[in-house]
């Protein structure tokens, strides 16, 4: 049926006579005689989505009356149909979702269809950056050879993802070696806003990486989500999800010398958490807000999943326009930005009182200072002056209190690696990286560090050999820039040298440590320390021995591997000895912002991005020219592949809902259990049930890559689903690691070996967990891996967003504690058996079952659960068995 919003269509006047057409929000605020203008920002630009999208089947009036009616603390139980105007892709979560379309493409096929009906109808943009590795360090030749041995490594992944580009008219890959997918598509693959057969609307995104959010920096409506449901939304089915809060954040004046952009995100990320915006959208509002540079909002919007809002946005303004104009976008689009937005009275940050949110946050600039955050989560700031009295606390704590459970007199023992003289002990600075997108986007902190390493350098100052470090610039522009100003010998000169354009240490991809070096980490179970300018430091993330992780500024980065140990006070203990034997302390090499501001310029060269991002983004990586590319409407699978294999989750149609009966306990899981914890992520034990499967099919121990880079075989991903080292399942006390018992035997048992027992006897698994349960990176195998375990529902205490959607697109079912009951009230243990009651016939929004408990001594108890399927969109999902069957249904029709 026609638009019934017609009326709101108009023309927008462009320079030399040019019009085009777009959907007015002031025209729809006159037609429904609400005030749209005190709506956030953020909303308006759904709201604008919902309107011109209308048909009266997916996106219906009601669904556009609901949403320009939005109330600041009205109930949350209209559904919002976003349909995006794009998606971005990262490879790690690209590959599976390539296997997928091309596995819709064969059951397409196999129903006598055109596999060419399956094809994205929004630009899809996938970026290579999740897969290069720091095997080698510390000298000029290490990006060459890193790329190297990424290009062999990944070969196969690579012809497959060539195969997409061919195969899909919409699908375009942004080859490996030009930069990390939030700063590429910052720079250079935002719009700003769209155009599409003459009609003008916002550049909005999803991503599959929960980062995505960096892209508020610059107006953009966007958030990381699974991959199921981007290809859900590459297959033009709206993201769903309930009217959001929106938590208004009045940024106040500015930030006092010597402090930098990590150090305010830091502090952001800390109050947010603590306000509990899980969930939320987030707007920044104010002065202090219209005075943050661009790359500096982008940073605040990048660590939204760190805060655990959907996303934190900044409104598109003056500054918006001028880093546009500066990252070398032509005029014309320029022009459009800004009188687009001015069209849709959405330009400009709004200064406070101006919009209606849910809640306000106040923060004052002025009072942010140095910190850092970790050991172990992005959210538990710590300011610097404070860093060593607080490591050294949580270092003598008890192991059930989160410390390390060792004694202070540790601190001062040194253990001898065996090699070169070097000893090691605990609290040393093993890894020091400055990675991920979060940092390597903002040129004021890397020219800090750049200036830092230089003054460093000057005074005589190196780390120590212990200290792996690596400088992983976002994109090939940063290169430019460091090398212009003159700074990127300094930081070599320190052993900073480019390892890589990709993410590197921040997610995993550190690279081995000296075998010398490692073996004495674990023979004496030592806390060693790293120190990355990344988002993320969960257990056993950066690096599965080395245990204590710490966030931070650029330039702290330098710092620390200069210091070489965590417990220090750099604002009062000397970092070094300099060339003159003086003592140097934090303060004498600190850059002034006078000395970076003249700096500064090299960094907004418009030239650089037009020549860094031409029209052939290969024209950079010659060892992408030579990865061959193979035609063809349809993949031609390879079934002895250990890297790409038709995706299961099509055929196995009736795996999931109905009645839940006889159920048992695969894990019980505590607090704060990421995703991390439950999807493969890192290096392939040799041990481990995916090392044995890869061994088993002819792979060399050399070989395995890591779990990321085989996303793209589900064989290796189930087994190494819930594989962390560091997961602690109450059901087996005293261990780590993936293991539980196998009930009734009583058997300890990998979690993969007891699932793939269950399965033999058809009997359905629950997964029980504590608060966040699936905190983390947007990874689709958490669910995806869970799904093929056999798992039919997770009931945990509270969900972070896109895991708890991720579950439901895959058929398996949330369900949540309801007030105070936990693992812990109810007293399991693991030897129960479960009825999951009142799920078997159509799911409703957010509906209440019933758990049965039935206890090995014969007691049976009873406890409702919230069943966390929130939206009907959600329902219709679930029932069809998860988003990928209710999609290819609909498609195939």
């Amino acid at each position: 049926m026609p638009n019934p919003f017609a009326s709101c269509k108009k023309t927008i006047a462009l320079s030399g006579g040019k019009e085009k057409m777009y959907y007015s929000l002031p025209a729809l605020q006159q037609s429904l005689d609400v005030n749209i203008q005190r709506l956030p920002v953020c909303l308006r630009v759904l709201l604008e989505s919902i309107l011109r999208n209308c048909d009266g089947r997916r996106i219906t009036e009601a669904h556009v009356r609901a949403l320009a009616g939005w109330q600041a603390t009205g109930e949350r139980d209209n559904e919002v149909p976003f349909v995006v105007s794009r998606v971005v892709l990262q490879d790690f979560t690209g590959v599976p979702l390539l296997a997928d379309l091309a596995a819709m493409r064969e059951a397409a096929a196999q129903q006598d269809k055109p596999a060419s009906n399956i094809e994205p109808l929004v630009p899809v943009e996938l970026v290579v950056d999740h897969s290069i590795q720091v095997d080698h360090y510390g000298s000029s030749e290490a990006m060459r050879l890193n790329m190297e041995i990424e290009f062999e490594r990944n070969r196969e992944r690579y012809e497959f993802l060539k195969w997409g580009m061919g195969a899909f008219d919409t699908f375009k890959v942004v080859p490996p070696g030009v930069g990390i997918v939030h700063q590429v598509n910052l720079e250079h693959l935002a719009r700003g806003v769209m155009e599409k057969d003459g009609l003008c609307y916002p550049d909005t995104v999803v991503g599959t990486d929960s980062h995505t959010t960096m892209i508020n920096g610059i107006g953009v409506v966007g958030w990381g989500v699974g991959g199921i449901e981007a290809e859900a939304a590459m297959l033009g089915q709206p993201v769903y999800m309930l009217e959001p809060d929106v938590v208004g954040v009045h940024l106040q004046n500015n930030l006092p010398l010597g402090v930098t952009a990590t150090d305010m995100v830091l502090t952001v990320t800390e109050m947010l958490r603590h306000a509990n915006v899980v969930g939320k959208f987030v707007e920044f509002f104010g002065d202090g807000a219209r005075s943050l540079s661009v790359p500096d909002r982008a940073t605040i919007g990048n660590m939204a999943p760190e805060y655990g809002a959907t996303m934190g946005f900044f409104a598109t303004d003056d500054k918006t326009v001028e880093y546009l104009r500066a990252t070398g976008r032509d005029e014309e689009q320029l022009q459009t930005v800004a009188t687009y937005y001015q069209a849709q009275g959405m330009y400009g940050i709004p200064a406070d009182g101006e919009c209606d949110y849910s809640q306000v946050l106040t923060l004052d600039l002025s009072t942010v200072e140095p910190c850092v955050a970790g050991p172990k989560r992005p959210q538990d700031r710590i300011l610097l002056r404070d860093l060593k009295k607080r490591f050294v606390n949580m270092f003598v704590a008890p192991t059930a209190d989160g410390g390390y459970g060792k004694q202070e007199a540790d601190l001062t023992a040194r253990y001898d690696t065996g090699k070169d003289g070097v000893d090691i002990g605990d609290g040393d600075v093993l890894i020091a990286a400055i990675t991920s997108c979060t940092n390597t986007s903002n040129p004021s902190v890397l020219l800090a560090a750049g200036l830092l390493a230089k003054k460093a350098a000057q005074r005589g100052l190196k780390p120590s050999a212990l200290v792996k470090t690596s400088l992983a610039p976002g994109s090939r522009v940063v290169t430019d820039y460091l090398e212009k100003s003159g700074l990127l010998p300094w930081l070599e000169k320190i052993g900073f040298h480019q390892v890589g354009y990709g993410c590197t240490t921040c997610i995993g991809n550190s690279g081995p440590l000296d075998t010398a070096y490692e073996k004495t980490i674990v023979e004496h179970n030592l806390v060693g320390a790293a120190v990355l300018s990344g988002n993320r430091n969960f257990e056993a993330r950066v690096h599965q021995n080395i245990r204590a992780n710490f966030l931070m500024s650029p330039p702290l980065v330098v710092a620390f591997a200069l210091a070489g140990r965590i417990d220090i006070d750099l604002q009062n203990e000397p970092i070094g000895t300099g060339n003159d034997d003086k003592l140097v302390y934090l303060r004498d090499i600190w850059p002034s912002g006078e000395e970076i501001a003249n700096v500064m310029s090299y960094a907004v060269d418009p030239e650089n991005f037009k020549r860094r991002y031409g029209a052939d983004f290969s024209q950079d990586v010659e060892l992408w020219q030579q990865i061959p590319s193979h035609d063809g409407v349809r993949y031609m699978w390879q079934y002895n592949s250990t890297y790409i294999q038709m995706p299961p989750f099509l055929a196995q149609r009736g795996v999931v809902g109905g009645v839940i009966n006889g159920a048992r306990s695969l894990a019980m899981l505590g607090d704060s259990v990421t995703t991390d914890h439950i999807s493969p992520a890192g290096a392939i034990k040799p041990s481990s049930p995916a090392g044995v499967y890869l061994r088993e099919n002819g792979v060399k121990v050399a070989d395995y890559n890591s779990y990321g880079s085989r996303r793209g075989n589900h064989e290796v991903m189930m087994r190494g689903t819930f594989a962390n080292v560091r997961i602690r399942n109450l059901m087996a006390p005293g261990t780590e690691g993936g293991v539980t018992l196998h009930q009734p035997s009583g058997e300890q048992l990998s979690i993969y070996d007891a699932a793939m027992r269950y399965q033999k006897t058809q009997t359905p698994l629950l997964i029980f967990a504590g608060k966040e349960y699936g905190t983390g990176s947007s990874r689709d195998w958490a669910a995806k891996g869970t799904r093929l375990l056999g798992v039919r529902a997770v009931i945990a205490r509270s969900y972070e967003r896109i895991h708890r959607n991720n579950l439901v697109g895959m058929g398996v079912l949330p369900c949540q504690f309801i007030g105070d009951d936990s693992i812990q009230s109810l007293g399991l243990c693991g030897d129960e058996t479960f009825d999951l009651v009142g799920v078997s016939g159509d799911i409703k929004p957010r509906q209440k079952a019933q758990l049965v408990v039935h206890r090995a001594n014969g007691k049976i108890d009873t406890v409702e659960l919230l069943v966390r399927v929130d939206t009907p969109t959600e329902c219709d999902y679930y029932a069809k068995d998860g988003i990928l069957p209710y999609v290819m249904e609909q498609l195939i029709a």
